[in-house]
């Protein structure tokens, strides 16, 4: 039976108003005035200091820091992913297939979403949803669908203990390929987002729909990723503060791992760059051979998410994936967790293997979301380092104290 539904407006309004205020991207990119360009830029050799204000002083309060994360969205917005898009605001949610699948213990629901101008946007999201649980429940976003659906031993883990998993295909909204011609573009000419700012939005507008619907707790809606779909995870959850949960899995360069310090196996800017251009700004193109002149390092994106829950869960096999700066970009966020009195909300967990989102991965997600959703003990630690003689890439630390 198919079903259609204009979204509660006062519900909608109500569920973006933490992303409009905290997180209006289409307003957040300042012009060329304010951002300097590469040459213009000083070099910095280690991962920047979070704490550093643009205007030369350091961080010292809340307040504080909530304009230090306006300058990092801004200066990460212009320099790595373009102009977006504000929330549409007009989502709609037509339900085109529900069935039960007795194996799984699970309701599987299609949905079709439409949005934008005319709502020519349209987004398809597959929900697995546990049967035989009362209330509200939590729920797992990811957008790889575009690669496959998730192996039905990995959903039957998660609606075991009580998660709804959705997914969705991120190419929907932008081809992963050097295309402008179809999904979002056409519909939005003004904005000059890149692929993986695209697919963080289309992140968020699987989140619109969700917090309209009673079956989901909005409050624990946790979003992630593999590879190219972990590092749109990764800023879907740095920019949305109603995503309470961040798992990027073996996301590697633009995703949970740095520029600067990179394995020699792994990938690089200029890998990127030169194999994927449409994945990011044109503008970071520049940055090649030149890393540190930029005035961030992703350390900053797991910054933002704070104090939000964050894990990244890595293989220590997949060298392309970067996994010694995913540590170094770790521990410099940790530094904003722990003066936040958020220590215990950002962890990595490292498997044996390759470049894959497998089992082991969920498993640790699902641990990670079981503590920080609900306040369970699990026996894994989320703070063992995997390279523990390599030295910190920074020498700055948190201002002294807890933030006030």
């Amino acid at each position: 039976m198919m079903t259609q539904a204009l979204l509660n407006p006062l519900a909608l309004a109500l569920a973006m108003g933490v992303l409009m205020l905290a997180a209006n991207a289409g307003a957040a990119v300042p012009g060329p005035a304010d951002m300097p360009a590469v040459d213009q830029l000083p070099v910095i050799q280690e991962l920047p200091d979070l704490f550093l204000m643009k205007d030369g002083s350091r961080v010292k309060t809340k307040e504080d820091w909530a304009r230090r994360r306006d300058e990092l969205k801004a200066m990460i917005l212009y320099y790595e992913y373009g102009r977006m898009p504000p929330p549409p605001g007009n989502v709609t949610a037509t339900e085109t297939e529900s069935k039960a699948n007795d194996a799984l213990g699970a309701t599987e629901k299609k949905v079709l979403l439409a949005m934008g101008p005319d709502r020519k946007v349209q987004l398809h999201v597959e929900l697995t949803i546990p049967r035989g649980k009362t209330g509200r429940l939590p729920v797992i976003v990811k957008g790889d669908l575009c690669w496959k659906k998730i192996p039905e031993e990995i959903l039957k883990a998660a609606v075991a203990r009580g998660y709804i998993v959705a997914e969705f295909d991120r190419t929907e909204l932008a081809p992963d390929k050097n295309d402008r011609t179809t999904g979002v573009y056409p519909v939005y000419p003004d904005c000059d987002w890149a692929a993986e700012a695209v697919w963080a939005w289309g992140f968020h507008r699987v989140v619109d729909y969700l917090v309209t619907q009673d079956f989901v707790d909005p409050a624990h809606i946790a979003v992630t990723g593999h590879s190219r779909g972990g590092k749109a995870a990764l800023l879907a959850g740095a920019l949305d503060e109603r995503i309470a949960l961040v798992v990027p899995n073996g996301s590697g360069a633009g995703g949970a791992a740095t520029y600067r310090v990179v394995h020699p196996k792994g990938e690089t800017l200029e890998r990127v760059a030169k194999n994927f251009p449409f994945w990011f700004h044109p503008r970071l193109q520049t940055f090649v051979s030149k890393e540190t002149r930029l005035p961030f390092d992703h350390h900053a994106l797991r910054a933002l998410v704070a104090p939000r829950a964050v894990l990244s869960t890595e293989a220590r096999g997949d060298l392309w994936a970067n996994p010694t700066g995913n540590q170094q970009a770790h521990l410099a966020a940790l530094e904003v967790y722990k003066w936040l009195g958020a220590a215990d909300r950002i962890g990595i967990v490292y498997r044996d293997g390759k470049h894959e989102h497998n089992l082991e991965d969920w498993a640790a997600l699902l641990d990670f979301a079981d503590v920080q959703f609900f306040g369970k003990s699990v026996a894994r630690k989320f703070d063992q380092l995997p390279f523990p003689d390599d030295p910190k890439a920074f020498s700055w630390s948190a201002p002294g104290g807890q933030a006030k």
